[in-house]
């Protein structure tokens, strides 16, 4: 089951609409009030969610959804009209794992979540250690120095990617092709914003992630 909060009421329409025809169930709700009466019901697989709405905004939403034990890994995708960088980081760092600006393009919007659901699902048992990070995907633990850092699972996603493949570059459209798992025909903010919210959460094992100018990234598997 997939949840929707959105108040415009031809968005969501269309959106659930979309979602039944590519053979998944989905659940639209107008207001926060009623989706929390409905969470409390039944989990579901993953939200989407919009910013701006009656009640409480979708931040607020977000942020209480990952304080509760039981939905602090539910896959969220953020649907808004705001688009500007300022409130793509803002969105991510509360703990989005994606966010699509509106107007969004309905297959677009499916592929996205059929990329987060597959990532969702991966039991890879990996473990990563280069340095003073560590990495356990299986577990959704990154540590550095010991300490753990909090990442959305984007940012685990292209974090785990770029370890995977340590000592090769991988362009912008590699990371985005692989983690967000569909072809993106517009710029590549996206991956940049990711990796620049990852440096800074990985502190001093940030400097691990390389930038290739003209290329992409990768993570440095030298040790000093």
């Amino acid at each position: 089951m997939i949840y929707l909060v959105e108040d415009d009421e031809s968005i969501r329409e269309l959106v659930i609409y979309t979602l039944k025809s590519q053979g998944f169930e989905a659940k639209g709700f107008e207001r926060p009030s009623l989706f929390w009466k409905a969470l409390e019901k039944e989990q579901p697989v993953l939200l989407l969610l919009d910013v701006m709405l009656p009640e409480e905004d979708g931040i607020s939403i977000l942020k209480k959804l990952r304080m509760r034990p039981d939905t602090r890994k539910l896959p969220i995708i953020m649907l808004t009209a705001k688009s500007s960088e300022y409130d793509t980081v803002v969105g991510l760092d509360s703990g989005a794992d994606d966010y699509i600006p509106k107007p969004f393009r309905m297959m677009e919007l499916i592929s996205r979540i059929r990329a987060l659901l597959r990532r969702t699902e991966d039991d890879g048992v990996e473990e990563y250690q280069i340095g003073n990070l560590y990495v356990c995907p299986a577990r959704h633990i990154a540590t550095v120095d010991k300490q753990n850092v909090n990442l959305t699972l984007k940012e685990y996603e292209v974090l785990c990617l770029l370890l995977k493949n340590s000592g090769t570059v991988l362009s912008r459209t590699q990371l985005l092709n692989q983690v967000w798992g569909y072809e993106f025909d517009g710029e590549s903010r996206t991956v940049d914003v990711h990796i620049r919210t990852l440096r800074q959460k990985l502190g001093t094992a940030g400097e691990l992630v390389e930038t290739v100018r003209g290329v992409g990234y990768k993570i440095d598997i030298k040790q000093d």
